[in-house]
Order: structure tokens, then C-alpha cells, then sequence
């Protein structure tokens, strides 16, 4: 199963690096488009950290940037759980401010976004499925638990034993306590 895993993931994150390095390489083809959305979310970034840069140039620099940072790291098997979750994180705002269909009256330019929208929803699937795949291997909630029944298992052998000795040391100290003279 290595071999798919690996194929598919190159093949999910070519979409990421590729996207990314064009953004990065020429934002300004999308900055009219993301400045609605950016101009939403002002408020929030200015929240959350004042430094973070709210113009929309800068924001699509540094979302492709990190899409090709995540996006190599998925394709390369490095940290592809966590990878996959910032990859679909980057989809939430490009997708919103780039493929908006509602706000089209040209049903070409609906009908077109309305698939890329829902490719980009597609595509959070996958990342969503490659964020929760633990690659063949158990997955941190059933190792807890069962790490947990081995804990309850071995207190209960440890508390039998313990009871199982006392009723021995018990039994020997009355035998002794019989045969002594008294």
C-alpha cells in the first residue's frame, strides 16, 4: 500500500506546489479578487497579531509560499498528517475569494467557479483523508486506549497476586502461631 500512498500524495500536493509558486511569482492577478475577502477578515488578523500584513499581495505571497512548503513535505512523506491539515487550510480563504459562483450573473462564470469550487471542496476531502490516514499503522486514539486496558490488566494480575500472598502469609503466620506453645 507504500506505493499508492506515495503516488497519491505527489499527485494531491502537485496542485499546492505549482498553485504556490505562481502565487508567489505573480500575486497580483488575484489581488482584486482576495480583497473583499481580505477586507472581511481585516478585523480578525489585526485581532489575532497587528503585525500580520492585511494587504492582499503580501497574504497571497505568503499562502503559496506556504503551499509549496507543505505541499513538498506531503509529496515527500515528512510530516504528511499535519501537512494535509495546512494544505486544507490554505483551500478555506482561496477558495472563498476566488470561486465565489453566487456572485456571478454570466452563468458561464457561474457554471466555471461553481467547479472549481467544487474541485477545491473535493480536493479539502482528500486532505482531510490524508490528514486522518495513519499509513497502515494504529492511530494515537487506539494506542491510548489500548494502553490503557494493558494498564487495567496488569493492576488487576498485580492486585491477585498481591491478595493471593497475603492469604498465603496469612495462612503460614496462623500454622505458625498454632504450633507455638502457648
Amino acid at each position: 500500500m507504500k506505493p499508492v500512498r506515495s503516488l497519491a500524495r505527489a499527485m494531491l500536493s502537485g496542485i499546492f506546489v505549482v498553485g504556490g509558486y505562481r502565487n508567489i511569482t505573480n500575486p497580483e492577478r488575484l489581488a482584486t479578487t482576495a480583497k473583499p475577502v481580505v477586507d472581511r477578515m481585516e478585523p480578525l488578523l489585526d485581532q489575532m497579531n497587528p503585525r500580520i500584513p492585511t494587504d492582499p499581495v503580501t497574504l497571497i505571497r505568503a499562502t503559496g509560499a506556504v503551499q509549496v512548503g507543505a505541499g513538498l513535505l506531503f509529496a515527500t512523506g515528512k510530516l504528511t498528517r499535519p501537512m494535509a491539515l495546512v494544505l486544507a487550510g490554505t483551500l478555506v480563504p482561496s477558495t472563498l475569494a476566488g470561486h465565489r459562483f453566487w456572485d456571478h450573473d454570466d452563468p458561464v462564470a457561474r457554471a466555471n467557479n461553481r467547479l472549481h469550487f467544487l474541485k477545491n471542496v473535493g480536493l479539502f476531502g482528500g486532505l482531510l483523508l490524508a490528514a486522518a490516514d495513519t499509513q497502515g499503522k494504529p492511530g494515537l486514539r487506539w494506542r491510548t486506549g489500548h494502553r490503557i486496558g494493558h494498564s487495567r490488566r496488569s493492576v488487576g494480575r498485580a492486585v491477585r497476586s498481591a491478595r493471593r500472598e497475603a492469604r498465603v502469609a496469612a495462612a503460614r503466620a496462623a500454622s505458625t502461631a498454632r504450633r507455638l506453645p502457648g
